[in-house]
């Protein structure tokens, strides 16, 4: 089943992993939508700059740094999303807390290694 995935930190270059990520989702079907610092696309997927009020996201992947998070918290929280995944480097026990509090799942995990074994 498709889950509506929102990628924020979405990089134009291949090397990043929220570009990989995009790409994997896409490969596996889930409809993509995604945040970034600059335009672009990434597997036929536009990178916004503007916070876009996207309906029925089931998932948020994270691909920023704790310090910069807490400008989209209440975005995120906007979205309702069923969960929001904490890729390695994004941990954030303040924001778990603001999210559980909103009966949103957290797991704390890697999109990639989800997607190839299947547990995403």
């Amino acid at each position: 089943m498709s889950k509506k995935t929102l990628v924020i930190g979405a990089s134009l270059k291949s090397s990043r992993y929220s570009n990989m990520a995009i790409n994997k989702l896409v490969t596996h079907k889930h409809e993509v939508v995604a945040i970034g610092l600059r335009e672009g696309t990434v597997a036929g997927v536009n990178i916004d700059t503007e916070l876009v009020p996207y309906a029925f996201i089931d998932t948020v992947t994270l691909y920023l740094n704790p310090s910069r998070q807490e400008s989209y918290f209440n975005y995120i929280l906007s979205l309702n999303p069923k969960r929001v995944i904490f890729n390695p480097g994004t941990e954030n026990p303040e924001f778990y807390k603001l999210l559980e509090q909103n009966n949103i799942d957290v797991e704390v995990a890697c999109t990639l290694v989800l997607l190839s074994i299947k547990q995403y």
